[in-house]
């Protein structure tokens, strides 16, 4: 009877591990900077952040701050991939834009045939806010599941 006990005991503690989600972002930065000046990449942690390592919690009792250093947050080993600039010196560069969207699928094919569910995607736009702010991104994270 201990034996079946235990067999079951041992079952379901292995079903409930294989039931744990794993999350990964992916983030490409794509430059909108005039005279193609800018950067765009595509970006991806390759080290593990435990957040609660960089997380306080206030309270009346104790406001402490939370003293984590910008250094040990930073995450060194990432991979970085070249995309090209929506601009060159002449304007819009439509051939750019095809090109990161066939770079972009090929990396988003990679990531499903390594089991990863693509689950959400959010986009943002910091935009050229004049003759002299030459400064702006579109930034598209993608949101993965397996």
């Amino acid at each position: 009877m201990k034996k079946i006990i235990l067999g079951i005991a041992l079952g379901l503690t292995c079903f409930i591990e294989a039931n744990a989600q794993e999350f990964k972002v992916i983030t490409s930065v794509e430059s909108i900077v005039p005279s193609g000046m800018g950067r765009s990449r595509i970006i991806e942690a390759k080290e593990e952040k435990d957040y609660e390592e960089y997380t306080s919690t206030q309270t009346e009792e104790d406001n402490t701050r939370n003293k984590s250093k910008r250094k040990d947050i930073r995450v060194k080993n990432f991979e970085e991939t070249k995309l090209l600039n929506f601009y060159n010196i002449t304007g819009i560069r439509f051939q750019n834009i095809a090109a990161n969207d066939a770079v972009i699928s090929s990396k988003l094919n990679k990531m499903s045939e390594e089991g990863w569910q693509l689950i959400h995607v959010v986009s943002a736009v910091e935009s050229d806010a004049g003759d002299k702010d030459g400064q702006g991104i579109f930034i598209t994270r993608y949101i993965f599941k397996k």
